[in-house]
């Protein structure tokens, strides 16, 4: 991925794990292991329910189709009235002093410490004569963008966002470089907010411009190929005090000239007819022309836009005019376009198409077929094709040439994650990053020609990656569907049932859950536990097909994988209940709540986080209408019944035992707002009938968790692995 791409945020709903170094820690190490047997061998303790806040029960109801039902923490939605904030205050008061009388927290802050102090790189890129790249020495809060005359020379600082705030809480979220490379377009997003201001840094200087462009989400901005302006995507200004609540819509396409004030900018493209379309721009590499991607919600289906930047003038014309099918553009040869494309093929082509002068469609061609895998993206490079592909949720990447056959598979160093391999079609070599669950991502240099790889970064790290082993189960769902699971473990782990594991998913918006890296899990894995990560219908692994097959009507499938995959590990003797956990964020940590309210006996512990807990209201708030094409809307009876059926705020059972619960969000969060785990907290901490701690850490300075500091994420999992610890004793 590009380095705009690395910090480019979505509109789904979605929790970002981001990671990391040292060497005096060894005898530290062995304490903690030895900490890790003594923990797995301690008896629970008698436990006395703590005392909750008091949350006011109200009186109010609404009606759906008929069905009369009760919100009574429906003032929780108002973040900053004194009585919520009293809540929020008394809630963080309890949280706190439960989690800081874990005897291990204080240790593990200092092993958390240790694990994310590593040097650690994105992917070189070049631009005009220069070449760019971002690095975080280990503990720096956000990572810093460096420039360099050759990939050998000194870098030197071009973007530190870590000056741009005292706490770091201030974070880059794209950054976009001008076709000669003079000028970089940088978005920055306060405290964890999904929205950005965009402004623009002078390379050669170092100096920003006066350009300033506000009121953008979840899009990134497009240079004119002469460098003289910027396409990019904007909302209106919403009420001041409402901007982390307002609803989005109404995205408009805007033209801005550098040195101009925004509210100069040209109007490209709006559709007051279609208010939840959204415009995504794209100029071709040889800057012929404009691709505009038009969006519906989360939907992965689009149309797209074109217009010939060659010509003056030229109108807008429409390449893809019916939502069938998801198109992602790859690049342009004169009037060949190229797409990675689902249409008639569920698990992904490279397609091409034709046009004449104009812009009328001559005629669109498969490239490269359908494969057995997922085709995720698509990149030319060096006058090849490079396809990434997913391959039972892990990585594969082929070469093709230009009439789509196949030159070779792409060698990877083992079973995870690659990333990146994007450049132009002129570039002999492309980088690309791969990480395991094992280790963190190290920096390759590929050439397409040979198909040679080369090591150009690695980190070092505080701990021995050969110590562990990861393994891929499959397991049967409760209609016998086959599903994949990764379990990460410490080698020689024995299968007695006694285990504390951490079972971890998400099945939702196409999104693909593949091996990955986090420093907390090293933590965990050193102290004898066992990481899972299940693969489950509504993500992407297996195409559309798989997508859709938990979605709306049947998101109950997602549930009832998660019960399989923790049912499996029980049975297979990898663990017990009292000594299962299950973690989540976002559509993950709705995920969480639903399987909680179903099967409360199964597990030990839960950890939802920023999750979308009241499926009956989240169409009201920011961007959470943009979600229906997944959930389903209250508007439509079907899709009502089946909300209602497994809304985690509204299925809480009064006088139920519930496992030990904290429910991790953010004040600032306005993706998933923070109205949802209150309200879901409030109703778990009331209806608890047993006397385990239902618990909510409520961040301040921090939003969905894209662009959140080192020194909050090492605070966070020194929580939730205090938590965990405590809970599963």
């Amino acid at each position: 991925m590009n380095l705009g791409t690395l910090l480019a945020r979505t509109t789904l709903p979605r929790f970002h794990f981001t990671p990391r170094r040292s060497a005096l820690v060894h005898a530290l190490a062995l304490a903690a292991l030895s900490l890790g047997a003594s923990l797995a061998c301690r008896s629970a303790p008698e436990r006395a329910k703590p005392r909750y806040p008091e949350a006011a029960r109200g009186d109010v109801t609404d009606s759906y189709h008929g069905v009369l039902v009760s919100d009574p923490y429906r003032w929780l939605e108002e973040t900053d009235a004194p009585a919520t904030q009293r809540w929020i205050a008394e809630q963080n008061e309890l949280t706190r002093g439960v989690l800081d009388s874990v005897p291990e927290r204080e240790a593990l802050v200092k092993r958390l410490t240790e694990l994310w102090d590593y040097e650690r790189f994105g992917l070189p890129e070049r631009h005009g004569e220069r070449w760019f790249v971002t690095r975080n020495d280990g503990l720096q809060n956000q990572a810093v963008l460096y420039q360099l005359d050759s990939l050998d020379a000194e870098p030197r600082v071009l973007l530190d966002p870590n000056k741009l705030s005292a706490d770091g809480t201030m974070a880059l979220s794209g950054l976009v470089f001008s076709h000669d490379g003079r000028y970089l377009a940088y978005g920055v997003a306060d405290g964890g907010s999904d929205w950005n201001i965009w402004r623009v840094r002078e390379v050669a200087s170092g100096r920003d411009l006066e350009d300033e462009l506000r009121w953008i989400k979840f899009a990134q901005p497009a240079w004119a190929p002469d460098s003289k302006g910027l396409y990019y995507a904007r909302y209106d200004a919403p009420q001041p005090g409402k901007e982390l609540e307002a609803v989005n819509l109404n995205q408009k396409l805007w033209f801005h000239a550098l040195g101009t004030k925004q509210a100069q900018d040209s109007l490209v493209l709006e559709r007051p007819d279609h208010p939840e379309w959204s415009f995504s721009p794209t100029v071709s590499d040889d800057g012929r022309w404009l691709v505009i991607s038009v969006g519906r919600g989360t939907d992965p289906k689009n149309l797209v836009f074109l217009r010939d930047l060659s010509a003056a003038n030229a109108q807008i014309l429409g390449l893809v005019s019916e939502f069938e099918a998801s198109y992602e553009f790859v690049d342009s040869s004169g009037e060949t376009m190229y797409f990675r494309t689902d249409r008639e093929a569920p698990r992904g082509t490279l397609a091409s198409v034709e046009l004449s002068l104009g812009g009328e469609i001559q005629l669109w061609r498969t490239v490269v077929g359908q494969t057995a895998d997922t085709l995720d993206g698509a990149d030319l490079v060096g006058s090849h094709f490079v396809l990434r592909y997913t391959k039972d949720a892990r990585s594969a990447v082929r070469v093709h040439g230009m009439k789509g056959e196949l030159v070779r598979e792409v060698e990877l160093p083992g079973v995870g994650s690659a990333g990146g391999f994007e450049g132009r079609a002129g570039d002999p070599t492309t980088f690309y990053s791969f990480a395991s669950f094992r280790q963190p991502g190290a920096v390759y240099a590929y050439d397409t020609q040979s198909g040679a790889s080369r090591l150009w970064r690695a980190p070092k790290l505080a701990y021995d990656p050969e110590a562990f082993t990861t393994e891929q189960v499959f397991y049967s769902s409760k209609d016998g569907t086959r599903e994949p699971m990764f379990l990460t473990y410490k080698k020689g782990l024995a299968r007695n049932g006694a285990n504390p594991t951490l079972l971890f998913g998400y099945g939702g918006f196409n999104i693909s859950l593949t091996p990955n890296f986090r420093a907390s899990r090293i933590a965990w894995l050193e102290r004898g536990g066992i990481y899972a990560q299940a693969n489950l219908r509504g993500g992407g692994e297996y195409g559309e097909e798989w997508h859709a097959a938990g979605t709306k009507l049947r998101k109950q499938n997602v549930f009832d994988d998660f019960i399989a995959a923790a049912e499996f590990l029980v049975r297979e003797k990898w663990t017990s209940p009292a000594k299962l956990a299950i973690q989540g964020g976002s559509n993950g940590g709705l995920l969480v709540g639903a399987v909680l309210n179903q099967r409360p006996e199964l597990f030990g512990a839960a950890i939802p986080a920023v999750g979308v807990m009241d499926m009956l209201r989240f169409e009201l708030f920011t961007i959470g209408w943009a979600w229906t094409s997944d959930f389903g809307s209250v508007k439509n009876e079907d899709e009502f019944h089946a909300l209602r059926a497994y809304s985690p705020y509204h299925n809480v059972k009064l006088g139920a035992h519930y496992p030990a619960t904290l429910v991790v969000t953010a004040e600032r969060d306005d993706r998933v707002v923070p109205a949802h785990s209150f309200k879901y907290a409030a109703a778990l901490q009331h209806a608890q009938g047993g006397p385990e701690p239902i618990l909510i850490r409520i961040e301040t300075r921090a939003g969905h968790g894209a662009g959140k500091p080192t020194s909050k994420q090492i605070d966070q999992a020194a929580d939730e692995l205090a938590f965990l610890f405590d809970a599963l004793r």
